[in-house]
């Protein structure tokens, strides 16, 4: 696994790497959506193969987690970004937590 000091940093060398697309979180079907190919992926579709947590040093808004996102159907791999503590949005943190089953650390 990669160490990154910034989210920014994470996503640019993530994109080199092949991480492309980016993805959105559609909570009220509990898929994510590229917005490029305008595909939803349903949580079986896809799997996050890295993620990487950013914690704010000042303020609890600058508190995110960055997943790399591949779906070996589609052909596809790209980038889903969360926010995690205070300002997570519940929904999209129910994706995420139930997509975490995907993990295999």
């Amino acid at each position: 696994m990669h160490s990154y000091d910034t989210v920014s940093e994470a996503m640019n060398d993530l994109r080199k790497r092949g991480y492309t697309h980016d993805f959105a979180i559609y909570a009220e079907k509990e898929c994510l959506v590229c917005g490029e190919t305008a595909l939803n992926l349903s949580p079986e579709e896809f799997y996050i193969d890295e993620f990487y947590r950013f914690e704010g040093d000042s303020d609890p808004g600058d508190e995110m987690v960055v997943y790399a996102i591949s779906s070996e159907k589609y052909g596809l791999k790209g980038i889903v970004v969360n926010a995690f503590g205070t300002y997570a949005d519940s929904n999209v943190s129910k994706i995420v937590k139930h997509l975490h089953r995907h993990l295999s650390i």
